[in-house]
């Protein structure tokens, strides 16, 4: 049998052979760069919580402008991020509209902006156009401001419906703002939550963005977890399903049927039956009538008469309810 190289062998002959002992290879370590200027505030459950809100929100917000402005409408979550305020506002679009507005009980403004070409599309539908896009150097006139106004407040109704799973807001619309620079309710480093909505009105495309700040939403952020989200959330469809259901049993119409008996005769005797003949039943004269109600026994009664009119009085509830033979 051929002796086994020990190691002290293997190096001997790697050696003479001018070769070196391989070298381990070294893992690499995966670094990642932190920017400690870009506080991250907000965990990936709570953006992915916040992602669904909103989600919720933009296909509220899809019916409410496509029945304001009677075309095709679109919106839908383009993305949710964490940025800096001065961020937010470097980036927000020259002409965009702003709506500031509280939701109480949360603490400190919020703000919602509309792009130019989604803003003056809606303009120019709301007036009567045929949602083209103006180009405008102008500021807004008083009838354009009470119309975006109105577009705001009820964007905010939408909002708030789209946050009843978490927590119940009142919204109200504050201020409208053209410049985003004048906007200093927040520090330029403080984190913010960036809702971006990417939104198609006829042939026009443009963005709503929302600005979320850390401090509004800090008290609630345990509220923000995917845990108690859908456990608000199942427990509201719960509720509406429950008082539906209530309403439609209250109309439902049901077949109710109360069986004497059986019996099983020749169709010559069946065909030549006549007033005052008798039928044997297979069911004694004191046996409970069985009541079925959509062709199942729920109930077992007796035989009666009630104001003039045959009738049945329930005497036991079925616990089966079994498929009478009948089915």
């Amino acid at each position: 049998m051929t002796d086994v190289l020990s190691e002290e062998n293997i190096e001997t002959i790697l050696s003479a052979m001018g070769q070196q002992e391989p070298k381990a290879v070294e893992k690499e370590r995966n670094v990642q760069v932190y920017d400690f200027k870009k506080a991250l505030r907000f965990s990936q459950d709570q953006i992915r919580t916040l992602s669904r809100i909103h989600e919720n929100f933009a296909r509220l917000l899809t019916s409410y402008f496509s029945a304001q402005l009677r075309t095709y409408v679109q919106i839908h979550v383009d993305a949710v991020e964490q940025v800096s305020y001065h961020e937010y506002i470097r980036n927000v679009r020259k002409k965009s509209i702003l709506g500031v507005f509280e939701a109480m009980p949360l603490q400190g403004s919020m703000v919602m902006d509309f792009s130019p070409n989604v803003a003056y599309v809606m303009f120019d539908r709301l007036l009567g156009g045929q949602g083209t896009v103006l180009e405008k150097d102008n500021e807004l006139t008083e009838i354009e401001i009470s119309v975006i106004e109105r577009v705001f407040s009820k964007s905010l109704e939408s909002f708030q419906e789209a946050w009843s799973s978490v927590l119940k807001l009142t919204p109200e619309l504050k201020e409208i703002e053209v410049n985003p620079q004048f906007l200093t309710m927040s520090p330029p480093n403080e984190t913010v939550i960036l809702v971006k909505l990417s939104a198609r009105i006829g042939e026009v495309e443009g963005f709503v963005n929302i600005c979320l700040p850390h401090v509004v939403l800090e008290h609630i952020l345990p509220k923000l977890s995917a845990k108690h989200w859908l456990a608000n959330q199942k427990k509201a469809v719960e509720s509406h399903e429950l008082e539906a259901l209530e309403e439609k049993l209250q109309g439902t119409k049901m077949e109710i049927k109360a069986v004497l008996g059986k019996s099983t005769i020749e169709l010559g005797d069946f065909l030549n039956l006549k007033n005052g003949d008798v039928i044997r039943l297979n069911e004694s004269y004191d046996a409970p009538v069985t009541l079925l109600v959509d062709n199942k026994t729920k109930f077992h009664a007796q035989p009666g008469v009630s104001k003039g009119r045959m009738a049945v009085q329930i005497t036991e509830v079925t616990v089966a309810g079994d498929l009478s033979d009948e089915d």
